[in-house]
Formats: structure tokens, sequence, C-alpha cells
């Protein structure tokens, strides 16, 4: 097995003066299940290459356990790639395409059979090893892939999106069995997705990147909970946490005409840069109730309600600013408003994300 290492990894594409990928500096653990995540453009892909050796590393160097291989060709690191379209050969069998990296490394075939056919029966694909990718549904080419790529027993995984050719079903199904073959594997894995709920619900640790910037590497709970800025909080969670600028009192934050209380250093910290008497505010829509006038808060007008069942989640928007403001509250499915109803978001007092207004940094 293996540890990954990107030391100050830089990459800069030809023309461009902006690095897609800015001193990338992380630490991945033998073993270890990592998610890059972040939206389109950020870097998590140019990373992930770059460690396959598909990317040149303009600056700084990538490790996989003590050796730098920052110059050396894909085929010396020991990774093996899982790709979105599945890169199958559409002439050759299931079983062909699984063994068929061992065939050029001259493999005796006893062995070859061996290692296909146990990979086979932990992505059971056993009953398909004489069939040719065009008679295999999404879900199974995507096990294929895998197979192809368990065979070789590599150091490291690198898996770049590959859930996202698949149905919403057949999605949540992939995801639970990848997770599931990592832990029994115990391979190190590094796993490319711009959905979150899929980094929150496979990855030991999710790395966040955004405009090739790593914002914060930490376990999914960490990230929920205590996201580290503006960027982090609003976009791990679904739906987004609501965040709002707002002014500073000597209480606390004024959210509507409700004083949410902090402390004496967070009203500091917030004001310490520049003198600003403003502060952002992030809540859950778990964490907020609605109401009515009486109760104070923000007004919304309702734009949407998602009813789920057990739950509800109510879209708005604030009915002063011009409406620009948007919110999502959860609801009990017994009470949910109307559409078009103003209601108001009334936040629960100690659970609220606060964060510097200018740097967007966290401050409680």
């Amino acid at each position: 097995m293996a540890t990954v290492t990107y030391s100050d990894a830089t990459r800069i594409y030809p023309g461009s003066d902006v690095p897609a990928v800015d001193r990338l500096n992380l630490e991945i653990q033998d073993g270890e299940f990592l998610v890059l995540v972040g939206p389109s453009g950020c870097g998590k892909s140019t990373s992930l290459r770059m460690l396959a050796g598909l990317e040149e590393i303009d600056e700084g160097s990538v490790f996989i356990n003590e050796t730098d291989v920052s110059n050396l060709p894909p085929k010396s690191r020991d990774i093996a790639m899982v790709f979105q379209n599945y890169a199958l050969y559409p002439h050759m069998s299931v079983f062909d395409n699984m063994a068929f990296a061992l065939k050029l490394r001259r493999m005796p075939k006893a062995d070859i059979k061996q290692r296909v056919e146990e990979a086979a029966k932990l992505l059971d694909l056993t009953d398909y090893l004489n069939r040719k990718p065009k008679a295999l549904s999404g879900g199974q080419r995507q096990r294929v892939a895998m197979g192809r790529a368990i065979v070789r027993e590599p150091q490291v995984f690198l898996m770049d999106e590959p859930l996202s050719n698949l149905d919403a079903k057949l999605r949540v199904q992939t995801r639970s069995q990848i997770a599931s073959l990592q832990k029994r594997l115990g391979i190190t894995t590094v796993y490319v997705t711009h959905d979150q709920i899929e980094a929150m619900t496979m990855g030991h640790r999710i790395a966040v990147m955004k405009d090739g910037v790593l914002q914060q590497c930490d376990t999914p709970r960490v990230l929920y909970e205590t996201p580290g800025n503006v960027f982090v909080a609003g976009f791990i969670g679904s739906p987004a946490m609501n965040i709002k600028t707002v002014k500073l009192t000597e209480g606390g934050a004024l959210f509507g005409d409700v004083t949410l209380p902090l402390s004496r250093e967070v009203r500091d910290a917030a004001t310490a840069d520049n003198g600003s008497q403003e502060v952002t505010i992030g809540i859950r829509p778990e964490h907020c109730k609605l109401g009515t006038e009486s109760s104070g808060g923000i007004p919304i007008e309702v734009d949407l309600v998602e009813e789920l069942g057990s739950e509800a989640y109510v879209y708005g928007h604030a009915t002063y600013n011009g409406g620009s403001e948007r919110f999502v509250v959860r609801a009990e499915s017994k009470d949910v408003p109307r559409l078009a109803e103003t209601v108001h978001v009334v936040p629960e007092p100690g659970h609220e994300h606060v964060f510097h207004a200018s740097t967007g940094k966290r401050l409680n």
C-alpha cells in the first residue's frame, strides 16, 4: 500500500498565467479514501492527473510513499485509474478487458485467470465474463472498469468522476459498492467528483478546492459542522447553507429584527481588520424555523416547496432589497406553507456559523 503527498504542487497550462492548481499541499494516508471536490474548473481533475503523470508539474513535487514521482512516466508509478467514460475495448469480452494489462506484463495465464475471477467475484461480474461491453448496463460497465484496475493490484486507485454517466438510482447503489470495496481492499484511493453528496457519503476525508487552491481538508462531519470559510460553508451541505451579511450590534448580529448573540471575542475579530460593522452569518436549513410576523426574523415569500415525505424544504426570497436574497428552510411535512405565502425565517441561536465579512474566514 502507499501514502501520497503533494508538496507545493503547481500546474500552469500553456497560454495561461493563472495556475490551474496552485501550490497544493496535501498528505493522503495509507489506505485512505480521499475525495477531491469542488465546482467545475477548480483544479480537482488536474490534481488527479498530476498524480497519475498525465499532467506535468511546473513547480513542487508529488510523492508516492517516499518516492518523488514528479518526473516518472505513468506506467512507472504503480497506479490504476478509473475514468468517467469507462474506456473499455468494445471488441473484447469482459474477461479480456480485465485481463489486458496483465497480458501486457506477460503474466502466466493461470495467474491472470485467478486474478480476474477473484475480481469478478468481488464485483458480482462472474456471470458476465464472456459478454462484450455493449451487452452490459452502465453500472456493469463501470464495475468492469473497476475490475480492470483491481486486478493490477496497484499502490493507488485514481477515480475521475466514475459515476457521472449513471442514472440517479444506480449512482447511489454504485457509490456504496465502491466505498465498501475500497474498505475491503484497503488500497489508497483518490476520488474526484463535483457532487458534494457523493463526497460526504464516500470519503474518509474531503479536500475542497476552489480556483486551484485547497480551501479545507477534513472529515465530512468536521466540514459540515465547522467549515473554515464561507466558500466551504456554502458548498458542503444539501440544500446549501443560508448565508447573509448582517450588521453587528452590541449584543451580536442583527438577523432581521432578531439579534443572534455573539461573544465579545467574535465581535472584536469581525471588526479587527478594517473596522467593519458587518459580519457574515451562515444558518443551515435545519437550524431555521418558519414563523409569523410576530415571531420576528426575516420575511420571505415562498417560491417552492419540496415535499420529501417525512419532511419538506421551503425555498423563498426576501421580500425587501429587491428580493435578491434566497433562503431555504426545513419544515415539518404537516406544517408546510403555501406558494406565494409570506413567512418569517427565524434562526435557532447557538447554531450560527460566523465569518468575517471581507475575508470570509470562520470566526467562531
